[in-house]
Protein backbone atom coordinates (compact mmCIF):
# COMPACT_ATOMS: atom_id res chain seq x y z
CA UNK A 1 0.00 0.00 0.00
CA UNK A 2 1.40 3.31 -1.19
CA UNK A 3 1.38 6.05 1.22
CA UNK A 4 0.43 9.30 -0.27
CA UNK A 5 0.86 12.84 0.24
CA UNK A 6 -0.63 16.19 -0.30
CA UNK A 7 1.30 19.47 -0.15
CA UNK A 8 -0.45 22.26 1.12
CA UNK A 9 1.85 25.74 0.23
CA UNK A 10 1.25 28.68 1.99
CA UNK A 11 3.29 32.32 1.33
CA UNK A 12 6.31 31.40 3.95
CA UNK A 13 6.49 27.46 3.54
CA UNK A 14 5.64 23.93 2.02
CA UNK A 15 3.77 21.77 4.59
CA UNK A 16 3.03 18.38 4.20
CA UNK A 17 -0.27 16.83 6.11
CA UNK A 18 -1.14 13.26 6.18
CA UNK A 19 -4.04 11.97 4.85
CA UNK A 20 -6.74 11.02 7.10
CA UNK A 21 -5.75 7.18 8.55
CA UNK A 22 -2.27 7.76 6.55
CA UNK A 23 0.76 6.70 9.19
CA UNK A 24 3.71 9.59 9.42
CA UNK A 25 7.15 8.46 9.36
CA UNK A 26 7.87 8.34 13.16
CA UNK A 27 4.69 5.69 13.69
CA UNK A 28 5.75 3.66 10.53
CA UNK A 29 9.32 3.02 12.53
CA UNK A 30 6.77 2.42 15.36
CA UNK A 31 4.92 -0.37 13.51
CA UNK A 32 8.24 -1.69 12.43
CA UNK A 33 9.74 -2.24 15.69
CA UNK A 34 6.77 -3.77 16.99
CA UNK A 35 6.36 -5.96 14.32
CA UNK A 36 10.23 -7.40 14.70
CA UNK A 37 9.76 -7.42 18.64
CA UNK A 38 6.53 -9.16 18.02
CA UNK A 39 8.16 -12.28 15.73
CA UNK A 40 10.59 -12.75 18.64
CA UNK A 41 7.92 -12.85 21.13
CA UNK A 42 6.08 -15.06 19.05
CA UNK A 43 9.56 -17.27 18.43
CA UNK A 44 9.96 -17.17 22.47
CA UNK A 45 6.20 -18.49 22.95
CA UNK A 46 6.83 -21.20 20.80
CA UNK A 47 10.17 -22.57 22.58
CA UNK A 48 8.49 -21.76 25.91
CA UNK A 49 5.28 -23.95 24.46
CA UNK A 50 7.73 -26.96 23.17
CA UNK A 51 9.80 -27.03 26.25
CA UNK A 52 6.40 -27.38 28.57
CA UNK A 53 5.39 -30.15 25.70
CA UNK A 54 8.08 -32.06 25.71
CA UNK A 55 8.64 -31.64 22.09
CA UNK A 56 11.64 -33.83 20.71
CA UNK A 57 14.99 -31.12 20.06
CA UNK A 58 16.15 -33.44 17.02
CA UNK A 59 12.69 -32.86 15.08
CA UNK A 60 14.46 -30.21 12.75
CA UNK A 61 11.50 -27.71 13.37
CA UNK A 62 12.13 -27.85 17.10
CA UNK A 63 15.99 -27.54 16.83
CA UNK A 64 15.30 -24.98 14.14
CA UNK A 65 13.49 -23.29 16.89
CA UNK A 66 15.82 -23.78 20.12
CA UNK A 67 18.68 -22.66 17.98
CA UNK A 68 17.06 -19.19 16.89
CA UNK A 69 15.35 -18.61 20.63
CA UNK A 70 18.85 -19.62 22.31
CA UNK A 71 20.87 -16.37 21.74
CA UNK A 72 17.70 -14.45 22.83
CA UNK A 73 17.55 -16.39 26.03
CA UNK A 74 20.69 -16.54 26.64
CA UNK A 75 21.07 -13.13 29.01
CA UNK A 76 18.70 -14.29 31.11
CA UNK A 77 19.78 -17.82 31.99
CA UNK A 78 20.74 -18.60 35.08
CA UNK A 79 18.07 -16.13 36.77
CA UNK A 80 16.06 -18.92 38.21
CA UNK A 81 16.06 -22.79 38.46
CA UNK A 82 14.35 -24.57 35.78
CA UNK A 83 11.60 -26.86 36.52
CA UNK A 84 11.77 -30.28 35.41
CA UNK A 85 8.58 -33.14 35.23
CA UNK A 86 9.91 -36.84 34.00
CA UNK A 87 6.82 -37.88 32.45
CA UNK A 88 6.47 -41.80 30.52
CA UNK A 89 7.89 -40.69 27.03
CA UNK A 90 8.70 -37.17 27.68
CA UNK A 91 10.32 -34.27 29.99
CA UNK A 92 8.23 -31.76 30.40
CA UNK A 93 10.55 -28.16 31.40
CA UNK A 94 9.70 -25.08 32.57
CA UNK A 95 12.35 -22.27 31.57
CA UNK A 96 11.65 -19.30 33.57
CA UNK A 97 14.79 -17.61 31.21
CA UNK A 98 12.20 -17.60 28.20
CA UNK A 99 9.37 -15.74 30.06
CA UNK A 100 11.39 -13.21 31.90
CA UNK A 101 12.94 -12.84 27.90
CA UNK A 102 9.33 -12.36 26.78
CA UNK A 103 8.38 -9.86 29.41
CA UNK A 104 11.96 -8.02 29.45
CA UNK A 105 11.74 -7.79 25.55
CA UNK A 106 8.34 -6.66 25.57
CA UNK A 107 9.45 -3.68 27.78
CA UNK A 108 12.21 -3.02 25.89
CA UNK A 109 9.80 -2.56 22.36
CA UNK A 110 7.99 -0.41 24.69
CA UNK A 111 10.76 1.45 25.69
CA UNK A 112 12.20 2.23 22.37
CA UNK A 113 8.93 3.44 20.65
CA UNK A 114 7.94 5.81 23.57
CA UNK A 115 11.86 6.78 23.13
CA UNK A 116 11.26 7.58 19.75
CA UNK A 117 7.76 9.13 20.09
CA UNK A 118 9.80 11.40 22.45
CA UNK A 119 12.28 12.45 20.10
CA UNK A 120 10.22 13.04 17.19
CA UNK A 121 8.46 14.74 19.02
CA UNK A 122 4.95 14.12 17.20
CA UNK A 123 1.75 15.24 18.79
CA UNK A 124 0.43 11.42 19.49
CA UNK A 125 -3.03 11.10 19.44
CA UNK A 126 -3.66 8.20 21.52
Amino acid sequence: MAIIRRTVTTRRNSVIIPEEGEATDSQTVEYLIYFLFGILEILLAIRLALKLTGANPASAFVGFIYDITGILILPFEGIFRRGFTEGLETTSILEPSALVALIVYSLLAWGIVTLLRILSGERQMD
